[in-house]
């Protein structure tokens, strides 16, 4: 054990199998749970779950489905690092294991404060140190043993320091949980207007029946009051079938050559599969990678106005997302406008709707693709544009405060960020780190 004073404490250096436990607790069928809720290594990433799998048949359990968790667990995926599939256990669900892919590691009381010590693996230099280690295993992939987790160096402050610390970052994540919440509600409310409207035709039913539509009497004036047969089933009265391409136009992207320089690097986001935003974050305000002004003009790619949706069309087909910032995108995906005055709101919950359609009717022999040919096989119910610009401006605030918290939540993480690193190896004290974020005003 090296001993060192940093910033008016004594600090430690350990190995980090020293200072935590790593969890082996394995369940066993002969224990006859009813159900596993189950989380594999492609269900969390940098602390997100997405959502654990409940899985009632036993017999479909997957052979890795075998750790045990407990609240506070710390769960770090062994293959390839880089991916950042790790997280903390905040509130293990009922019968809850997690796949054998992750090592399970918490710290030991009284010594190592457990999110002090997931903050200091899941920093960026940890994380490349990690993954260095993983490109020279002789595995099928990259992967790392827990046990390489366990003989890294960690510098410890006293419990105390290392308590404050874990707690200043991890209020930035907890605002930023916290707007990833609020997110998923505002979407669930726009959609919900949506099926309603367009979809269940609620308000064409509620007027059928002699009721209150429930909506202000300009919006109740654009539903009729009555049905037609269509060759989809019954729609409102004075609806068309359309196909969407009759609805919308497409737009095609590019990429710049990879072997100019020139063309990369520069301040333009550029779109690919890969950015596609989760579905109840709706936009995508920023990319992982940035091309040049030049690189536009070099390549077929073109910039997207704000609002405009985006659909993936090769390869991973049916990933949607909504312009957040003005931005390119490459050719294995469309960007789509509306045509004669569609508002952008109804452009990407109808394609969000005809997502399972377009995959179904997309076609080719290695990898499933959508053409422009596919857009003309969908049929949708149209009533008038609008009604679109009405169902706009009745979901335009709750878009806006989406929009608005995942530029909160990009500022609160660059911020963590900046600040992990320098807390946790002692360059920063928890007074001054406190100070710095008041003034960013977070």
């Amino acid at each position: 054990m090296k001993r060192v004073w940093k910033m008016g404490s004594e600090w430690t250096t350990e190995k980090v199998g020293s200072i935590s436990r790593r969890n082996t607790e394995a369940y066993s069928p002969k224990e006859k749970w009813d159900f596993v809720n189950y989380l594999d290594t492609g269900n969390i990433k940098e602390g997100k779950i997405d959502k654990a799998q409940r899985i009632s048949d036993l017999e479909l359990l997957p052979s890795r489905a075998r750790r045990k968790v407990q609240q506070r667990d710390i769960v770090y995926s062994t293959v390839r690092p880089n991916q950042r599939h790790y997280g903390i256990i905040a509130e293990p669900l009922e019968n809850m294991l997690v796949s054998t892919g992750f090592a399970v590691l918490r710290g030991v009381e009284g010594k190592c404060n457990t999110k002090f010590l997931y903050y200091f693996l899941t920093q960026q230099r940890i994380v490349d140190q990690l993954q260095t280690i993983a490109e020279h295993s002789t595995t099928a992939y990259p992967s790392i043993r827990p046990s390489d987790i366990e003989l890294l160096d960690i510098e410890l402050p006293p419990l105390s320091e290392q308590r404050a610390i874990a707690h200043i970052l991890g209020s930035l994540d907890d605002k930023i949980e916290l707007n990833r919440k609020m997110n998923e509600t505002l979407e669930a409310m726009v959609r919900a207007i949506f099926k309603s409207w367009f979809v269940d035709f609620d308000p064409v039913l509620a007027k059928a029946e002699g009721r209150d539509p429930g909506l202000p009497k300009e919006i109740a004036d654009l539903f009729p009051d009555s049905f037609d047969d269509s060759e989809l089933g019954p729609i409102p009265k004075g609806w068309e079938i359309k196909p969407l391409h009759d609805l919308f136009d497409l737009i095609g992207g590019g990429t710049p050559k990879t072997s100019v320089s020139e063309y990369w690097g520069g301040t333009i986001p550029w779109f690919s599969v890969v950015d596609a935003p989760s579905v109840i974050d709706v936009f995508v305000i920023d990319t992982e990678k940035h091309i040049t002004e030049l690189g536009i003009e070099k390549s077929s790619t073109k910039i997207l106005p704000l609002g405009t949706t985006i659909i993936s069309a090769r390869g991973t087909v049916g990933k949607c997302a909504v312009v957040g910032v003005p931005m390119a995108m490459n050719q294995s995906c469309y960007g789509i406008r509306g045509k004669k005055g569609i508002a952008d709101g109804f452009v990407y919950y109808t394609i969000r709707e005809q997502v399972a359609d377009l995959q179904r009717s997309g076609h080719g022999s290695v990898f499933n693709t959508i053409t422009r040919e596919t857009f003309k096989s969908i049929l949708v119910p149209f009533a008038s544009p609008q009604l679109t610009q009405a169902f706009d401006k009745r979901i335009s605030p709750f878009f806006a405060k989406i929009r608005s918290n995942l530029f909160e939540s990009k500022i609160l993480s660059s911020l963590r960020d900046t600040l992990l690193p320098k807390l946790i190896s002692g360059d920063l004290r928890v007074r001054d780190a406190e100070k710095f974020i008041e003034e960013a005003g977070v």
